[in-house]
């Protein structure tokens, strides 16, 4: 007879792993967090202390609710464990009126009744002057509820709220293999093997080597940071909020105002210079090619910040090929979840994917349709 040392287990505790072991504590389940680092760690996906939030969600109509309920879970959270991470200043969502970036965003808003405001190319150059060489057809959508969440800070509060509802975190122990044996799934790690009913995968670009069969890969990307080259206050968070901007090329730009970091955080939505690395060798110095395309987005686009960065980090996102996440039984195995493929655009619904992975876990109904992303549209 099988020995299991725990119901669940919860392996890897970024983003969506620290979330879904809180919503398994907070349900007075038996539960296993396994960390190779500790929680809160700036060697893969979840760190550079803000992301970018934002409800109406241009990837798909289908991550509002999912947007909209990681809000909810994170201002609970805030107040059980005294910690600020969201702040909600509104975002523009920039570009011409038939791109992407503003078609999509429109299409999210019409579809969950959310009301915005459009604002012309003028009214964006008079109460936006930040941003320069806007075309005369571009237009912003502006969403209230938006902001900057901070990544670090949601860990370490999911991980502290786990633990003082019961969960025992196991930091520091690389989980070197997973295998499915009769009735559960034995973890393998360097200090002993653990044997669970069920395993949640989420370790972030770790992901594809524990689970190969999946079509993702770890990309380097690097952040950057801007120092104004005007008066500071032109580019506080207040005053030049969150924004994703198309640009003519079709490639964008993303960023936020002066918040936590000091300094305005700006980066590309993709990079000639990204490239598929091993999350165990990823090289972590910053060279300048590393930056070079998005000094000159800055030159351009927002001159009145300095173009070279005032500072500089590496960082991972992993993607797959339809840019959405892995969320999901491989194979409808009710003894395995998967939680991965965040694609660059996965925090900002890491408390609601926490509770999907939680609710699919112990069999309760999903809060909302999230078939878009089961990892089974690619085995």
């Amino acid at each position: 007879m099988t020995t299991f040392d725990a119901e669940f287990a919860v392996v890897g505790l970024g983003a969506m792993g620290s979330h879904a072991l809180w919503r398994l504590a907070a349900r007075g389940k038996d539960v296993l967090g396994f960390e190779q680092f500790r929680p809160g760690h700036s060697q893969g996906s979840t760190h550079g202390h803000t992301r970018l939030f934002r409800t109406l969600c241009l990837e798909h109509p289908g991550l509002v609710p999912l947007a909209r309920l990681s809000l909810a879970l994170w201002r609970e959270l805030e107040q059980q464990t005294d910690s600020k991470i969201v702040r909600l200043t509104g975002g523009l969502m920039i570009g011409h009126p038939d791109s992407e970036t503003v078609s999509g965003v429109r299409q999210a808003a019409d579809l969950h009744g959310q009301q915005v405001r459009t604002l012309s190319a003028a009214e964006l150059r008079k109460e936006y002057p930040q941003h320069e060489g806007i075309g005369d057809e571009d237009v912003a959508i502006f969403d209230p509820e938006a902001g900057v969440a901070r990544p670090e800070a949601a860990v370490l509060a999911a991980t502290s709220a786990a633990a003082q509802a019961g969960a025992r975190l196991i930091n520091q122990v690389a989980v070197q293999g997973i295998e499915l044996v009769d009735g559960g799934v034995l973890i393998r790690t360097a200090a002993r093997d653990f044997t669970v009913k069920q395993a949640i995968v989420t370790p972030g670009p770790w992901l594809y080597q524990l689970m190969p069969t999946l079509p993702m890969r770890p990309i380097r990307t690097p952040l950057t940071w801007f120092r104004p080259a005007v008066d500071p206050a032109e580019f506080d968070l207040d005053r030049f909020p969150t924004f994703i901007r198309e640009l003519p090329d079709g490639n964008r730009m993303w960023g936020h105002g002066t918040d936590i970091d000091h300094a305005v955080k700006i980066g590309p939505e993709d990079d000639p210079n990204y490239e598929i690395v091993d999350p165990n060798t990823v090289d972590r110095s910053i060279s300048s090619k590393d930056y070079a395309l998005v000094s000159e987005m800055v030159r351009q686009s927002l001159p009145g910040l300095d173009p070279v960065p005032s500072a500089t980090a590496t960082c991972m996102i992993t993607r797959t090929p339809d840019m959405h996440f892995l969320v999901g039984r491989p194979y409808d195995d009710p003894r395995l979840l998967v939680g991965g493929g965040d694609s660059g655009h996965a925090f900002k619904h890491a408390s609601g994917l926490g509770e999907a992975l939680a609710q699919m876990a112990v069999g309760e109904p999903l809060f909302t349709d999230l078939g878009f992303m089961n990892p089974n549209r690619y085995l």
